[in-house]
Formats: C-alpha cells, structure tokens, sequence
C-alpha cells in the first residue's frame, strides 16, 4: 500500500487519512476515550461567567465523524507521555506548543521529530515551568516523553511511519513486539514479524484455540502469542 505524500494538487499522505474512531485510537494506545475526545474535540466547561470552551490540543483528520488519522494517533501518543505522570493540563500543553512553535516556527510540533531537538526541549521545559514542576519533576517528565519518542520511527522527511505501542497502560517496556503501520493490515495493531494482527489472535483464543495451535499456525512462538493477547486486552 503505497504512501501518498501532499502535493500542490491536494492529493493526501495515506498516514494523515481519517482511519480510527476515537474508542479504537484510545485502545490501541492505552488511553481512557474520555481523555482522548477531549484531545481531539474540546470540550465545554462551565465557569461564574458561563460556559466556556477548551479548545482541541490535536485537529482531527475528519471531525464528522469524528476520525483519526494515523499521524492523530502519533500525536497523542505524544501526549500520553505527558499525562502518564503529571496530569494534563490544557490550557498549559497549548501555551508551551504555542511557544516552542513560535520560537522556532515548528508546525504540527507533537508529529515532528524536532521533539527530540530544541523544540522538543523548549517546548517541554516550558510545559514544567507552566504546570510548576520542581526540577526533579522536569526531569521525570522529560524522561517520560523521550520514552514515547523511542517507540516511534520517521522517515527521512521526518514524519512518522510506524509506531511500537505500549503492551498495556501500567509501566512502559521497552519491548516492542506490536506495531502500527498505515501500510499493513490497514493500520491495525500486528505483531511485527508475522504481519498478524493482534484482533485476529485474540479472536482465536477467545473462540477456545491455544497458544500452542496459534503459534504453530502463524510460525510465531508462545511468547508472541502472549504479548499479542496482553496487548489486546490491557486496561
């Protein structure tokens, strides 16, 4: 399945196409879904004045319906690694990407491989300063975002191509069995070296077949068979 890039036509790269809702975005990278829509849609919320209204941190490939794009599903990943220690904070997220953007003129900053630069740095330092970390608490947080940044591959126009979701939502591993690529299996989670998808495992066993008659049919090992199942079914 070939990549389309953007060309002065308008035609559109095949990783920035709407292609997930956001209750399977959310599974597939450990994400409570009320988090993600917020995320992605906003939300209202009410103050002594009225209702106000929080913006959207991700600009969705399609919002009706509400759709994800492969790149969107890159972007909060990103921002997983800032809510899977410190809270999130809207409104503190926007402000830091607004600044590192406005620094260095860096578009889409959370898809881009400058997060592992300057803009990364700024833009995270800024986040502690806005949130009040203490200086220990800076640092947890940036070694929580670079280990977000280790499971994603880019190409070399710097853009995003696969990425190795955490097996489940408690402690990152640095395995990396399970994949997510726009050109296999349509975007859906396999495990790597076979192309399986994770579904169809789960699937399998679910209906009463064992590890063994799995791994066996596929050419994989138990192992994989495990990690697959663990994958598919983590809180």
């Amino acid at each position: 399945m070939p990549l389309l890039r953007r060309t002065t036509a308008g035609t559109t790269d095949l990783r920035d196409k709407p292609a997930y809702s956001l209750s399977e975005a959310a599974r597939y990278i450990k994400l409570p879904s009320a988090t993600l829509r917020t995320w992605c849609l906003g939300r209202d919320y009410g103050t002594s004045k009225g209702t106000k209204r929080w913006a959207a941190l991700v600009s969705p490939a399609s919002t009706r319906p509400p759709l994800l794009s492969f790149w969107n599903l890159i972007e909060a990943h990103v921002l997983r690694g800032l809510r899977t220690e410190h809270g999130v904070s809207v409104k503190a997220v926007r402000q830091a990407l607004s600044f590192a953007e406005a620094e260095l003129q860096v578009q889409r900053l959370l898809l881009s491989r400058e997060l592992t630069t300057t803009a990364g740095r700024l833009f995270i330092d800024r986040y502690g300063q806005l949130i009040d970390l203490s200086a220990s608490g800076q640092i947890a947080l940036r070694q929580m975002v670079e280990n977000h940044l280790r499971r994603v591959e880019w190409d070399d126009w710097k853009f995003p191509v696969r990425l190795y979701p955490f097996l489940s939502s408690g402690t990152p591993s640095a395995d990396r069995p399970i994949a997510i690529d726009p050109t296999v299996a349509f975007g859906r989670p396999v495990i790597l070296r076979k192309g399986v998808t994770t579904a169809v495992i789960a699937e399998r066993i679910d209906a009463g077949e064992t590890e063994e008659e799995l791994a066996a049919d596929y050419d994989l090992t138990t192992d994989d068979i495990r990690q697959a199942i663990l994958y598919e079914r983590a809180a």
